[in-house]
């Protein structure tokens, strides 16, 4: 990995081409994007069954056989050991508890002219979520964006997920059945978005795709952006951990090894301002390296991706994870609350030893989607209010028109909108 130091003359140039990720388009993967979502929205069904033999290896002989009956995400539950069952439902019952919180009412305010204004805050229709299959399974990606969906009301909640040759997580499903999801189907990549996008004679159509993928789903999840509505363009995962040497540094070498393990091109990043305690976690990686089932992958990611950041104090070391914004944020430091006013830009921020960043992609409450790249300077996690539409309220009353109406036409002339001026004069004469 990679060892930085804050006083080193050229530190700023590797700081920011450590951070600086930026995903780059692959005119190759847009062109069979492009294609795929081209087809689907074409040959509708047809389509589905011909790409998930091709990228799926699975030989279906009707639409009707890419849903995954109700009757099989039952099984799949009560299959499910009772420890397992009640892990599901206990993470599930504290995401909808979190994601309570965030309901927004409705909310209107009246003029002394009897003008009314406001807000009318309604869930959306139909969202899509889309959900890896293959390398690995999560069920917790299930739980994090159903659930919010449900809080805010949302009345149908479809689901894709790929199952190469046939094979399905049976966690996937019972998450599924726990979280409320309405409709299941066995289509991945590129070919799921673009139906849920466009719909197609079995799979309907949505208002909204989130959930995380591939290269391709990212891809498509772009292009059919404005058809619906997407909550993200994820990146690499990352996690950022802050110390001052009080947490344990086999404890910290597992929490950046949680991020590398997801994927080669996953970054993990330890800054300090405690040199010797810095080496001591580097050391624990090296030897947390030879437990882990996915050595190869979180190998590559420290190697590649992974930093250790050598600080002069806990204000610099603030300065740096407010510019890197990573997604995820542990201040592994004995007096969390004191740093946190300085931190500004973080998907999830993690307060104190005792709290790892798998609390929070688990059973913690408060939603794992979280912005990448950087992108927790403008954006942030999902959450209930991704599943709402606002529309704006006016109402005008007779003396509300007159006196808005001078207003609106004198703008408008100044605009050189005819119609608007007169639109608006026409209320004042009443």
């Amino acid at each position: 990995m990679k060892r930085l130091h804050t006083r080193d003359p050229d530190f700023l140039e590797k700081f920011r081409s450590l951070h600086g990720w930026e995903a780059s388009g692959d005119a190759e993967v847009e062109s069979r994007v492009r294609d795929i979502l081209h087809q689907v929205q074409t040959r509708g069904d047809a389509a589905l069954l011909d790409f998930t033999a091709r990228f799926d290896g699975l030989a279906l002989t009707h639409p009707h056989d890419l849903e995954i009956p109700r009757s099989r995400w039952d099984e799949a539950l009560h299959g499910l050991s009772t420890d397992h069952r009640e892990a599901l439902g206990e993470a599930a019952a504290r995401i909808q508890k979190y994601h309570q919180h965030q309901i927004t009412e409705s909310w209107e305010i009246q003029e002394p002219d009897g003008t009314r204004l406001g807000q009318r805050i309604l869930p959306l229709d139909r969202v899509g979520i889309y959900v890896p299959g293959g390398k690995a399974a999560y069920p917790s990606s299930v739980l994090m964006n159903a659930v919010p969906a449900k809080v805010a009301g949302v009345r149908e909640i479809i689901m894709t997920v790929p199952t190469p040759k046939g094979e399905i997580n049976p966690w996937v499903l019972a998450a599924a059945a726990i979280a409320g999801v309405d409709r299941i189907f066995r289509i991945g990549g590129a070919q799921a978005v673009a139906a849920l996008a466009y719909g197609t004679e079995l799979v309907p159509a949505v208002d909204k795709i989130v959930g995380p993928g591939n290269i391709y789903v990212a891809t498509a999840k772009r292009m059919v952006f404005g058809k619906v509505g997407i909550d993200m363009i994820a990146g690499p995962s990352e996690i950022l951990v802050l110390s001052d040497g009080s947490a344990p540094a086999p404890w910290l070498a597992w929490d950046l090894l949680s991020q590398a393990e997801h994927d080669e091109i996953a970054q993990s990043i330890l800054i300090g301002w405690d040199e010797a305690h810095l080496e001591a976690v580097a050391q624990a990686v090296e030897v947390a390296l030879t437990e882990l089932d996915r050595a190869p992958i979180a190998r590559a990611s420290w190697q590649h991706r992974g930093a250790l950041i050598l600080a002069r104090d806990a204000e610099e070391a603030c300065q740096l994870a407010n510019a890197i914004a990573p997604e995820h944020l542990e201040l592994a430091v004995a007096n969390p609350r004191e740093l946190l006013p300085k931190i500004h830009n973080a998907g999830a921020i993690f307060l104190g030893k005792y709290t790892c960043e798998a609390l929070g992609d688990y059973v913690a409450g408060p939603n794992h989607v979280l912005p990448t790249g950087g992108s927790a300077r403008f954006s942030s996690p999902l959450g209930v209010y991704d599943f709402i539409k606002r529309s704006s309220l006016i109402e005008a009353s007779p003396p509300g028109a007159k006196r808005l109406g001078r207003l609106a036409k004198s703008l408008a002339e100044a605009e050189g909108l005819t119609a608007h001026a007169r639109s608006a004069a026409a209320r004042t004469q009443s």
